[in-house]
Parts: structure tokens; C-alpha cells; sequence
């Protein structure tokens, strides 16, 4: 697969992904908010599932999206109340969860760092690249006049 499909097929998963995530706050907004989320249930997925209102397999990957979102991985703090469907709590974040989740962080911010320094590193390629391209062609203007 060419690099532009791979692309093509990342964006078309990460949208879909989206929708997924968009579905489950639209049926449970007291439960799922992206953009302040809360810990959820443990055990939630079978709840969901058990609901019958989103099928099983967009509910796999609205969770797995949503709980890798940096944004719930920072709100996985010890003796956070997590909550159920209705927003209710339903138990609390233990040392381990948290720790985990603070791992998880770690990791992400790593992989963002080495993301933005290929970026640059291949900015720096492509700028050179032009660089060179405009030497050539004012060169080869030049030969062109005599």
C-alpha cells in the first residue's frame, strides 16, 4: 500500500472512529463529553452493549478511541469517582489506574515529540531539495543565455 493510501485509510478510520465517539455522547451525554471527560465504569462495555443501542462494534471503537484520548487519560487521577451510563458513580480510580494512565501520558507525549521532529527533519529534506531545484534551474538558465 502507497503511502497516500495508508494516509487516506488513517483519516478514514480516525473519522470513523469520531462518529463512533460522537454516538456514544449523543446517547449517554452524562456519561461520554470528549472534551471534559470523566473516568468511566469499569465494565462499562458490557452496559453498553446490553442497552442494544449502538452496535457492538462501534461501541469498541468509540471506547477505544475515547479512553486513549490524552484529555481522559489526564482525568484518570487516584480516588476520581468513576461514572456509569447516567453519569452515576460507580467506584473510584485506584493507584494502579492511575498510574497507568499517567504511563500512558508519558508515552504519548513521547511519540508527539519524535512525530514533530521527523516533521521537521523531513521539512529540512524538502527545503534543501528546493533549494537545490532552484541552484539547478537558475544554473541552467544561465547555460542556456550563452
Amino acid at each position: 500500500m502507497s503511502e497516500q493510501n495508508s494516509d487516506k485509510a488513517r483519516n478514514k478510520n480516525r473519522a470513523a472512529n469520531q462518529a463512533a465517539v460522537e454516538l456514544l455522547e449523543t446517547n449517554y451525554p452524562k456519561a461520554f463529553n470528549a472534551a471534559e471527560p470523566k473516568p468511566l465504569k469499569i465494565g462499562i462495555q458490557e452496559d453498553l452493549v446490553s442497552e442494544d443501542k449502538v452496535s457492538r462494534g462501534k461501541i469498541k471503537r468509540a471506547l477505544a478511541t475515547y479512553v486513549r484520548n490524552p484529555r481522559y487519560l489526564q482525568s484518570i487521577v487516584e480516588g476520581a469517582d468513576r461514572v456509569d451510563l447516567n453519569g452515576e458513580a460507580s467506584g473510584t480510580v485506584n493507584e494502579s489506574e492511575a498510574g497507568h494512565a499517567k504511563a500512558k501520558l508519558v508515552e504519548y507525549k513521547q511519540r508527539r515529540v519524535e512525530r514533530q521532529k521527523e516533521q521537521r527533519k523531513q521539512q529540512r529534506v524538502a527545503e534543501k531539495e528546493e533549494r537545490l531545484s532552484n541552484k539547478l534551474e537558475a544554473l541552467l538558465a544561465k547555460t542556456n543565455k550563452h
